[in-house]
Parts: structure tokens; C-alpha cells; sequence
């Protein structure tokens, strides 16, 4: 048995005599923390044999706001679900054999946004904050500043070389990080047209939801929210007819749903807009899916109804089980979304929660595919000012209190905190004393040292996660728009296609760079 499984076994929370959480007693033993070390040594000598076989398949998943902090309390989050103390378990990224980091700032901002962000991660070049699918030379809401500073995504690399592209969200799938793979938009709050200055509809700026099916008019599979940008203004919405504000949107009338239907009509295209629809969905006969599921983003993971709405786990396998027919295989975009929502609202637990549901899927996918041909990556696009500490014990809730009182006001307070956000609160001049409400409850908001509405993204770089072929060529500190180039080399779409030719899908890569001998034959050449 590894050490990893002995660990696994052996980590179930012990409570102390004081009532302290305790450690597994093996942990007591050097020979324990001794034989870990020599197997994860083992295990990364293995490492030194470089998987360069030509990726046929890509998934990029991108926890929106999963910053390290949020990976660290989702990691214990999720093995305190399953009745471990926390810390020694295992997030299927953790798994990953490379992991590098990303610098995360805008063209104009130190601390950035989801929009300028996505530009970078899928297109390749870094932008300003709230632009999507443009340059850094495009102005923010300028529409007359759009037009030649255009940058295209590597899901339109893969399309272009004839694979399955995809895209699922649990947000709005017109929202920022979705549509910097299909958009170009100086704005990235232009959801549909009614979310326009009309100036920028008379110069010709197009709303995102218009650009998801006219942009790249082929995109294979489309799950997530957003319904309510694709109809008409009014038109009541098939799962809400009684909530205006779930309504259609759109002033120009049209049916974006619709059209695509009827265009799909006979491409084996199928519209689903809940679970039941998608799940008696036979992929064999699917070869395009717009599945939309809430009118704006979809719910919490916390929240959702697991009778109408689909799982990010869920969605992912359809996508995977229809992308994956194309014999030239896949690019698949997954966002966990409102992991980002979470945080911004100050409820951590709804945040984390979401994190633990992205993990599951990361788990699907790896289940579905085969690292010999599939280069998955995972990161974020941004952190939050989040985190958690107060020298809680092993094994402590990750939604608990620290176990000491504030040496200051003589009050408790929880491990997670926020930095800024809605969970500032005085009662009678001082801060809320937490052990008088529920600060697990799924809602709660973690209190913060500077009120604001909505708390705010973090600067400090984010974790990326890798496996597949060409892995390794993530590694130390990077900018943010050097993923999308490592992607296409891996799967040699895009630029750097020379290091391709000759070569057939699966094989391994010849380097991209002349050998010693054949350079020295150029230098007797050339004198």
C-alpha cells in the first residue's frame, strides 16, 4: 500500500481529550513522513521521461477567482466532506505533474478583471480590463476603437484546423471569460443589444450574445446560463413565465434560440434547456448543443435543484461524449464560474462549495480522456482577497471559528476572512460578535476589514495546473497569455505548426529548433 492510501485511511478526525482536533497517530512516526517523500520522489524521477506526444485533445478549466487560498480551503473543504480532517487530501489538480504560476495584471490594471484576463488565457495577448477578444488598443465602451484591433481565440485555432470546439459555463454563457473565446468586444457588460449606447449599435458594434452564433457559427457544444439574452424584449421565459425581470431582452427582436435551431435542424442539432432534456440526450446523435439553463448565470452548486438542473460534472460529460467523436479530436473550455460570484457576495462557503463541484468535473474529464493525448490545464484567471487562518487546529471546519478570541476586542472570529467586501458589520460601534449567529450557514458573509458592496479581485498570481502532452512547458513564473501559445504548440494548431510536419496524431513532436549538427552545417555553408 502507498503512503498517499495510508494517509487517506489513517486521516479521520481523532478528537482529544480537551476536545482539541488531534492528527492520524501515524503522523507520529518519521518512518511515515519519511516513506511519502521517498515515493513522491520516485514518483518525480518518473517525470524526467517528457510527454511530447502531439495533444489531439485540449481542456482548459478556469475557476473563475480561484486563487491559492481558494484552492488550499477547497482542498480541506473537500476532504472534511468526506469525513477526513482536510489537509492531507488531495484536489484532482493536485495531481497535476506541473504546476507553474501566471501573472495576472491588466494592460491597464494591477489588479485585473475576468474580461482582460480571458483575452490573455484564450487568445494570447493581454488587454485592458473590460474588453473581450481585442487588443490593448481597443478603449474600453468605445465602440469606433473595436475594428482592427480584433485577436482571435485558441477555440477558433481549433476550429479552423477541423476539431470540436466547446464551451461550458456555470455563468451566463455571454459572460466575460465565455465570450473572450468568440467575441470582440470593447465592452463586456454588452450582454445583448439593450445593454448598448445606441451610438454603438448605429457605428455597428455587435452585442456578445449576437457574436456567440455569428462569430464562429460552428461551435459544437454551448452549456450554461444566459437565456434571457437571446430573445425578444418581454418574451417570457420557458422556466420563468411569471418573473419579468427573467424575461427576454433583446430590441432588435430576434430569436437567437430559434434561428439556431432551425439552422441545426439538420446538423443532429439539439436546444435543451434543463437536465432532463440533456441527460436523454443520446450524444452518438449529437453533433451540436445549445444547452442554456437558467435566464442569468445558473445557481449555486449549494442551491441547485438536482431534479431540473445539471451539474458542471454533468455537463462536462455530455460535452466530452459529443467532442470527442471527431477523429481530430477536441478543445474544450469549462468555467467553474461563480466560484468568482461567491466570493464578491462574501459568502465563502457558496464560493468553496463551487470549487469542490469544479473538482469533481476535473475528476470526469480525467476519467474520459487519456493524458497520452489530452493536455488538460487548470488555473484561474484572477484571486480574491480571501483567506483564512487564525492558528486553527488540524482538522478544524473550514467555515469554523479560530480558537482563540481576539486579544484586541475579546471576541471570537471566523478563520475565513475577506480583505474588503458586504461582510463588514458595527453593531453598537464595534464589530458583530459571530458566536451569536450562524457563520456556517450557506449564506453567511465572512466579515471584512473595509465595507464595500462587493468585495474585490486579488493582484497576486494565480496557480497553473498541468498534464498531457507538453505539460511540462508550464513551469516558473509566466504571463498570463503564454497558456494559449503552450496549447496550440501541444496540439499544433495556431502558430508554431513547423515542429508538426510529417508527423501523424499521437506521435511525438519534433523539436522546433534545428539540431547542433545541422546548424553547424549551415555556419560551413554560409563561410
Amino acid at each position: 500500500m502507498t503512503a498517499p492510501a495510508v494517509l487517506v485511511i489513517g486521516s479521520c478526525l481523532i478528537l482529544g481529550s480537551l476536545g482539541k482536533p488531534s492528527f492520524p497517530e501515524q503522523e507520529k512516526d518519521p518512518k511515515f513522513w519519511n516513506t511519502w517523500a521517498q515515493q513522491t520522489l520516485k514518483n518525480a524521477l518518473s517525470l524526467q521521461t517528457l510527454n511530447q506526444n502531439k495533444a489531439k485533445n485540449l481542456i482548459f478549466f478556469l475557476g473563475d477567482g480561484m486563487g491559492v487560498p481558494t484552492v488550499t480551503a477547497a482542498r480541506i473543504l473537500k476532504g472534511q466532506l468526506s469525513g477526513q480532517s482536510g489537509e492531507e487530501t488531495q484536489l484532482e489538480m493536485d495531481k497535476f505533474p506541473f504546476v507553474s504560476l501566471a501573472k495576472t495584471y491588466n494592460t491597464n490594471a494591477q489588479v485585473a478583471d475576468s474580461a482582460g484576463t480571458a483575452t490573455a488565457f484564450l487568445c494570447g495577448v493581454k488587454a485592458n480590463e473590460g474588453t473581450v477578444g481585442v487588443s490593448a488598443a481597443a478603449v474600453r465602451s468605445q465602440c469606433n476603437t473595436t475594428k482592427g484591433n480584433e485577436v482571435t481565440s485558441i477555440l477558433k485555432w481549433a476550429k479552423d484546423a477541423g476539431k470540436s470546439v466547446g464551451l461550458v459555463t456555470t455563468t451566463r454563457v455571454n459572460h466575460a471569460t465565455p465570450s473572450a473565446s468568440y467575441a470582440h468586444s470593447v465592452d463586456r457588460d454588452w450582454l445583448s443589444d439593450s445593454a448598448m449606447p445606441a451610438e454603438a449599435v448605429q457605428d455597428g458594434c455587435k452585442d456578445i450574445a449576437r457574436q456567440l452564433f455569428e462569430n464562429i457559427p460552428d461551435i459544437n457544444v454551448i452549456m450554461g446560463g444566459g437565456r434571457k439574452y437571446m430573445f425578444p424584449k418581454n418574451q417570457v421565459d420557458v422556466e420563468y413565465p411569471d418573473t419579468a425581470k427573467y424575461s427576454g431582452t433583446r430590441k432588435d427582436g430576434r430569436n437567437l434560440v430559434g434561428e439556431w435551431t432551425e439552422k441545426m435542424e439538420d446538423k443532429n442539432g439539439h436546444y435543451v434547456w434543463n437536465k432532463k432534456q440533456l441527460l436523454s440526450l443520446n450524444p452518438n446523435n449529437v453533433d451540436y448543443l445549445l444547452g442554456l439553463f437558467e435566464p442569468e448565470d445558473m445557481t449555486y452548486d449549494l442551491e441547485r435543484n438536482p431534479e431540473t438542473d445539471p451539474s458542471l460534472t454533468e455537463m462536462v460529460e455530455v460535452a466530452i461524449k459529443i467532442l470527442k467523436k471527431n477523429p481530430n479530436g477536441f478543445y474544450l473550455l469549462v468555467e467553474g464560474g461563480r466560484i468568482d460570484h461567491g466570493h464578491h457576495e462574501g459568502k465563502a462557503k457558496q464560493a468553496l462549495y463551487e470549487a469542490v463541484e469544479m473538482d469533481r468535473a476535473i475528476s470526469r474529464a480525467g476519467l474520459m480522456t487519456s493524458i497520452h493525448d489530452t493536455l488538460t490545464i487548470v488555473t484561474a484567471d484572477h484571486s480574491h482577497v480571501f483567506n483564512f487562518g487564525g492558528y486553527t487546529h488540524r482538522g478544524n471546519t473550514i467555515f469554523g471559528l479560530a480558537p482563540a478570541v481576539s486579544d484586541v476586542d475579546q471576541k471570537p472570529f471566523t478563520a475565513i476572512l475577506y480583505g474588503n467586501g458586504p461582510g463588514y458589520k458595527l453593531v453598537n460601534g464595534g464589530r458583530e460578535n459571530v458566536s451569536a449567529i450562524d457563520y456556517q450557514e450557506n449564506n453567511y458573509q465572512a466579515q471584512a476589514a473595509v465595507p464595500l458592496s462587493m468585495e474585490t479581485h486579488g493582484g497576486e498570481d494565480v496557480a497553473v495546473f498541468a498534464k498531457g502532452p507538453m505539460a511540462h512547458l508550464l513551469h516558473g513564473v509566466h504571463e498570463q497569455n503564454y497558456i494559449p501559445h503552450v496549447m496550440a504548440y501541444a496540439s499544433c494548431i495556431g502558430q508554431n505548426r513547423q515542429h508538426c510536419a510529417g508527423h501523424n496524431q499521437g506521435s511525438r513532436l519534433r523539436p522546433a529548433l534545428p539540431s547542433i549538427a545541422a546548424l553547424f552545417t549551415l555556419i560551413r555553408l554560409l563561410f
